[in-house]
């Protein structure tokens, strides 16, 4: 099993009423960015459930030169109606995430980490304050 130290955290920048798959967003980044799989090692549906994507063994392809140990969590959503960047998790989403970052920081001990994509990028993602939510 690979060392684990951060978990980063991201959404699909995706308009409210815009509901993905996990099979949506693998075949986007296969097609798309040439990627042998999904980036993200878990993807959060708007009603709340948590989806495997890349197995947790592998390095991931969710946040450039920051892939090897950490595990990439997206959340389906990120963007307003507008497709402006805002908060669009739903409360179902929020309690998934806390509960996942939760239990993976049980699993992988070694995880001093939890960071949002716009940490290591000029995106907004995941339009939300992951240090407020998660601490430092």
């Amino acid at each position: 099993m690979r060392k684990i130290d951060e978990i980063i955290i991201h959404c699909t920048g995706t308009i409210p009423s815009n509901s993905t798959t996990v099979e949506a967003v693998r075949k986007y980044h296969k097609e798309h960015n040439g990627w042998k799989d999904i980036g993200y090692h878990y993807l959060i549906y708007l009603d709340g459930s948590i989806h495997q994507g890349r197995p947790i063994d592998q390095k991931g392809a969710h946040c450039s030169n920051h892939n090897e140990g950490t595990i990439g969590i997206c959340y389906v959503g990120g963007l307003a109606a507008d497709k402006t960047p805002k908060d669009t998790r739903t409360v179902a989403q929020v309690a998934a995430l806390r509960t996942l970052v939760k239990s993976l920081k049980v699993c992988f001990p070694t995880i001093k980490k939890v960071s949002g994509h716009y940490m290591y990028s000029s995106k907004p993602c995941p339009c939300f304050d992951v240090a407020k939510e998660f601490g430092k």
